[in-house]
């Protein structure tokens, strides 16, 4: 059966091996088809009043690129392993964020799955893979996808998005999928023939704001639901992670958000495991994770890029852009966001030159998605360079004890030094001419003046190739040395539930200009942010773990420069 939504259109046709099959028009702008001998692995087309083959807007399958025909695609002839899989919660995981063309030399799913064992041995409890629809070109981030419902060959297509999943849940790993429902890519968009997917006015930098509230939205609406359903279910997801949800426009009384998050619980239910979706959101509106009951959305968390700000700000010294408000007093900044989760809760923002937020401390910690590193924070960076190594034990270690839900970046377990850079590979000319200057524009006033001297094309296939993980860097001392430190620091917050405890009014932080102390149950994590020694009279405790070989405890707690300790409480 082939089915599309066309409501605007007076005939449609399917086109298989150059025949052409009328469809029938039904209810609500659905046309319908049976074509005998048509099945998994059919390559198909649409025509609309005649017009030009189109790719269905629901394609599963698109072997030969955006471009191409749909191929039918049956989901029931995938043979699941995960049988005993019964699903992983958020709250006391860790997640771990990669890109699957850059995650390895050969950029597949194959070749992720090999790596696994690398991640489960590192204690992580979800991997959060960045999308994985069809884009132009053979690489790309993946946020300039267009048939949302289809997984890319340049990976593995779809059967090999089903065997990573699969392969994850037998080493205990959760999957969360990295989606985009703002907006779609600027190269080979065929929605807007078959009906009103965008918004007539509404838009955001990076194209054209799909049609969520307007006249035919109930319909587009459903798009998006269906597709979020789709890799809960058949794909066997565990979470969504929903790019960008502050570029949605929908005035309706029920958001768009709100509705997914009672579709999932529904699925939830039904599939007897925890699904789980978290927005990216730069409102810092703690109404996005509270409970439906209580006027909230009810989804499961949010990234928090307070928490980001506060801890690069501290260990690198930068001060550019948004890092500007928290560079006033670092440890001040820190502190906050440990004990309350946003920094701008209501506060004047510099960057944004008006009061931004409301207050979250209300809200259990793991429902905040914190990182020091995410792709967009190093990606976003002229030259897509990481944090150096002893700032990142330090941001590490203040980020696997908190109260949040941390999530790392491929490599930075390891210290890695590859750059992860920003990469397209659009097929139109223009399209590649300009996407270095609208890479510029879009930082402007971020700091970046430097952006066009220092950042590389985006389309040449260098800039894609350096940002491939290095896995030989873990054959040195200094690399395993620094995946010592993660593996010691994610152990210990699975063994010890203080580490882990949500509760932010549990937190109490003491600090200074160059230091703070934060306490989290019996444990004390402290943590010199300065260039010089610093001294800290301390309770009877001993170091559980510690970032610098020089870390010394007598009478006194010595904290040598850009250090950190882990304390445990040893009596009164």
């Amino acid at each position: 059966m082939f089915e599309v939504w066309a409501p605007q259109a007076a005939s449609v046709e399917v086109e298989i091996d150059g025949t052409r099959h009328p469809m029938r028009a039904g209810r609500g702008g659905w046309w319908t088809a049976e074509v005998p001998g048509a099945g998994h692995g059919t390559d198909y087309w649409f025509r609309l009043d005649g017009g030009d083959r189109l790719p269905d807007p629901r394609t599963r399958w698109q072997p030969e690129g955006i471009f191409g025909p749909s191929r039918v695609y049956d989901h029931d002839r995938f043979v699941w392993g995960d049988d005993l899989w019964t699903g992983r919660t958020l709250a006391g995981s860790i997640i771990y964020e990669l890109h699957i063309g850059t995650f390895t030399p050969a950029g597949t799913f194959e070749a992720a799955i090999e790596k696994l064992d690398h991640l489960a041995a590192l204690g992580v409890g979800f991997v959060e893979v960045m999308p994985v629809p069809p884009v132009p070109g053979g690489r790309n981030w993946g946020y300039d996808g267009v048939d949302l419902w289809a997984v890319t060959d340049n990976y593995g297509g779809p059967d090999g998005f089903k065997r990573f999943v699969d392969a994850c849940h037998r080493q205990g790993l959760g999957v969360i999928l990295d989606v985009v429902y703002n907006h779609l890519g600027p190269s080979g968009n065929f929605l807007a023939p078959f009906g009103p997917y965008f918004h007539s006015s509404a838009s955001s930098f990076w194209g054209q704001a799909v049609n969520l509230d307007g006249p035919g939205s109930d319909e587009v609406r459903r798009y998006f639901v269906g597709n979020a359903l789709q890799w809960l279910r058949d794909y066997h997801v565990d979470g969504l992670r929903l790019d960008a949800v502050h570029a949605l426009h929908d005035r309706r009384a029920v958001h768009l958000l709100e509705e997914l998050a009672v579709e999932a619980d529904n699925l939830s239910a039904a599939l007897g495991r925890p699904l789980t979706l978290i927005a990216e959101s730069d409102l810092n509106d703690p109404r996005l994770v509270t409970p439906r009951e209580a006027g909230g959305y009810g989804l499961a968390a949010v990234w928090n890029d307070d928490v980001h700000h506060a801890l690069h700000t501290a260990v690198t010294g930068e001060r550019h852009g948004y890092y500007e408000d928290f560079a006033a007093t670092p440890a001040g900044a820190l502190a906050k966001v440990l004990t309350s989760a946003y920094y701008h809760d209501g506060t004047y923002s510099s960057f944004r030159g008006r009061a931004h937020g409301r207050p979250a401390r209300h809200v259990p910690g793991h429902r905040f998605v914190v990182c020091a590193q995410n792709h967009d924070q190093i990606g976003n960076r002229a030259e897509g360079d990481r944090m150096d190594p002893q700032a990142l034990r330090l941001a590490a270690g203040l980020l696997l004890t908190s109260p949040f839900t941390p999530m790392l970046f491929m490599g930075e377990e390891w210290g890695a030094r590859t750059p992860f850079l920003f990469f397209t590979d659009h097929v139109e000319p223009h399209l590649r001419e300009d996407e270095a200057d609208r890479r510029r524009r879009e930082f402007v006033g971020f700091g970046y003046d430097d952006w066009a001297g220092k950042a590389p094309d985006p389309s040449e296939e260098t800039t894609f190739l350096r940002a491939k993980l290095d896995w030989s860097e873990l054959e040195h001392d200094a690399h395993r040395a620094h995946l010592d430190w993660y593996r010691a620091l994610i152990a210990l917050r699975r063994e010890h539930p203080d580490l882990s405890d949500p509760r932010l009014d549990r937190v109490r932080v003491e600090q200074e200009d160059a230091w703070l102390v934060v306490h989290r149950g019996a444990f004390r994590v402290a943590a010199n942010l300065g260039p010089a020694p610093v001294t800290l009279q301390t309770q009877p405790a001993e170091i559980v773990l510690a970032s610098d070989p020089g870390v010394h405890l007598g009478p006194d707690l010595v904290l040598p420069p850009r250090s950190l300790a882990v304390l445990r409480t040893t009596g009164s």
